[in-house]
Protein backbone atom coordinates (compact mmCIF):
# COMPACT_ATOMS: atom_id res chain seq x y z
CA UNK A 1 0.00 0.00 0.00
CA UNK A 2 0.81 3.70 0.04
CA UNK A 3 2.01 5.94 2.40
CA UNK A 4 1.49 9.85 2.31
CA UNK A 5 2.52 11.95 5.46
CA UNK A 6 2.09 15.81 4.90
CA UNK A 7 2.28 18.68 7.14
CA UNK A 8 1.72 22.15 6.80
CA UNK A 9 5.22 22.88 5.55
CA UNK A 10 6.49 19.71 3.54
CA UNK A 11 5.60 16.40 2.37
CA UNK A 12 7.14 14.45 4.96
CA UNK A 13 6.78 10.92 3.96
CA UNK A 14 5.53 9.05 0.76
CA UNK A 15 6.41 5.54 -0.06
CA UNK A 16 4.75 2.16 -0.32
CA UNK A 17 4.75 0.75 3.16
CA UNK A 18 3.97 -3.25 4.27
CA UNK A 19 1.62 -1.63 7.26
CA UNK A 20 1.08 1.56 9.52
CA UNK A 21 0.06 2.10 12.83
CA UNK A 22 -1.46 5.24 14.26
CA UNK A 23 -2.52 6.81 17.82
CA UNK A 24 -6.44 7.53 16.79
CA UNK A 25 -8.67 8.73 19.27
CA UNK A 26 -10.31 5.78 19.72
CA UNK A 27 -6.98 4.31 20.18
CA UNK A 28 -4.05 2.75 18.31
CA UNK A 29 -4.50 0.59 15.37
CA UNK A 30 -2.77 -0.87 12.15
CA UNK A 31 -3.77 -0.87 8.82
CA UNK A 32 -2.28 -3.37 6.54
CA UNK A 33 -2.68 -3.89 2.46
CA UNK A 34 -6.31 -3.94 1.56
CA UNK A 35 -7.63 -2.51 4.90
CA UNK A 36 -11.32 -1.36 4.80
CA UNK A 37 -11.60 2.46 3.71
CA UNK A 38 -11.68 4.67 6.57
CA UNK A 39 -11.32 8.29 7.72
CA UNK A 40 -10.01 8.75 11.51
CA UNK A 41 -8.70 11.76 13.77
CA UNK A 42 -5.25 11.20 15.47
CA UNK A 43 -4.35 11.98 18.74
CA UNK A 44 -0.46 13.11 20.25
CA UNK A 45 1.79 10.35 19.63
CA UNK A 46 4.05 7.98 16.97
CA UNK A 47 3.42 6.91 13.72
CA UNK A 48 4.81 3.32 12.85
CA UNK A 49 5.60 2.83 9.29
CA UNK A 50 6.72 -0.65 8.42
CA UNK A 51 9.03 -1.26 5.81
CA UNK A 52 11.27 -3.79 3.73
CA UNK A 53 12.77 -1.29 1.91
CA UNK A 54 16.48 0.59 2.77
CA UNK A 55 16.06 3.69 1.02
CA UNK A 56 14.13 5.45 3.68
CA UNK A 57 17.17 5.73 5.96
CA UNK A 58 17.82 9.20 5.86
CA UNK A 59 14.52 10.03 7.14
CA UNK A 60 15.81 9.34 10.37
CA UNK A 61 17.72 13.15 10.66
CA UNK A 62 14.95 14.79 9.44
CA UNK A 63 11.32 13.78 11.14
CA UNK A 64 11.86 9.93 12.48
CA UNK A 65 13.77 7.42 13.86
CA UNK A 66 14.83 4.17 12.27
CA UNK A 67 14.57 0.52 14.10
CA UNK A 68 15.84 -2.19 12.84
CA UNK A 69 13.27 -5.01 13.28
CA UNK A 70 14.45 -8.75 13.36
CA UNK A 71 12.58 -10.18 10.17
CA UNK A 72 14.76 -7.49 7.67
CA UNK A 73 11.77 -4.91 7.70
CA UNK A 74 12.45 -1.66 9.01
CA UNK A 75 10.23 0.33 11.72
CA UNK A 76 10.04 3.75 10.69
CA UNK A 77 8.64 6.19 13.61
CA UNK A 78 6.92 10.04 13.08
CA UNK A 79 5.98 11.79 16.22
CA UNK A 80 2.39 13.87 15.87
CA UNK A 81 0.76 16.29 18.05
CA UNK A 82 -2.70 15.67 15.75
CA UNK A 83 -3.79 15.02 12.44
CA UNK A 84 -6.14 13.86 9.65
CA UNK A 85 -6.04 10.05 8.23
CA UNK A 86 -8.09 8.60 4.98
CA UNK A 87 -7.80 5.04 3.58
CA UNK A 88 -9.23 4.49 0.42
CA UNK A 89 -7.84 2.23 -2.37
CA UNK A 90 -4.95 0.89 -0.54
CA UNK A 91 -3.57 4.81 -0.18
CA UNK A 92 -3.44 6.35 3.11
CA UNK A 93 -2.85 10.25 3.71
CA UNK A 94 -2.05 11.62 7.02
CA UNK A 95 -2.31 15.56 7.49
CA UNK A 96 -0.21 15.85 10.71
CA UNK A 97 0.63 18.88 13.12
Amino acid sequence: MYLEIVSPEATLFSSEVDSVAVPSINGEFEMLNNHAPIVSLLTEGTIKISTHTQSHLEFDDLHGSVVPHHDDKKILTVKINSGTLEMKDNKVIILAD
